[in-house]
């Protein structure tokens, strides 16, 4: 659910998504809820990725641990691009927090807090 990486430093990571008709949660011409919400999620996923290949380290399962303060403001229509911003806010032993922000063009489209569980890579 991600086309473009944009920008990833150390706590924040910029992607962008064209919602096209044939993508999963696309419903009567809207990404819906669950959309907004996984793409949050693998932007979050980008930003791990790409922070350990450019460490040479192997990349790490994550899991959604969940979703706080979900804020869905507005649903993208088909043809529209949307723009997601993950920034980490704390790790803490195998937890990551991260503030998801979702828009398209000036419109901020859903906002939340998302905590991710990371696996530990086998020795």
């Amino acid at each position: 659910m991600i086309d473009k990486l944009w920008h990833s430093d150390e706590s924040t990571t910029r992607t962008s998504l064209l919602i096209r008709p044939d993508l999963l949660f696309v419903y009567n011409g809207r990404f819906t809820e669950p959309g907004l919400m996984e793409n949050i999620a693998q932007s979050a996923a980008v930003r791990a990725g790409y922070y350990h290949k450019n460490r040479q380290e192997p990349v790490p399962l994550g899991f959604i641990g969940a979703f706080k303060d979900l804020e869905i403001i507005d649903l993208p229509a088909v043809g529209d691009e949307i723009f997601t911003q993950v920034r980490l806010k704390q790790e803490v032993l195998d937890i990551s927090i991260y503030e998801g922000e979702v828009s398209a063009g000036d419109q901020v489209l859903a906002r939340c807090e998302i905590k991710i569980f990371v696996a530990q890579n086998p020795t």
